[in-house]
């Protein structure tokens, strides 16, 4: 199974959903895409399999993913501008 986990500015909230998967089930692949690198390297440090940066590495690992992870924002950005 290949878990994709997205995240941007520190990488805090991807860090934590490595960690979790990672001791819950170390069998998974996961393969971390952050949106610089302070997050990339901040998943790859908790455990991630396999890592990338920017929005081309999440079309493209998008593409092979079973599950994809991440905060809200990577669904709905930008919507409640005022």
């Amino acid at each position: 199974m290949n878990v994709l986990v997205i995240d941007s500015q520190g990488g805090g909230i991807g860090k934590e959903v490595v960690r979790a998967i990672k001791q819950s089930l170390p069998e998974v692949t996961i393969t971390a895409v952050g949106t610089n690198g302070v997050a990339t390297s901040a998943m790859l440090k908790a455990g991630a399999d396999q890592a990338a940066t920017g929005e081309n590495a999440v079309m493209v690992c998008c593409k092979k993913a079973d599950y994809i992870v991440g905060p809200i924002g990577i669904v709905v950005a930008d919507i409640c501008k005022l």
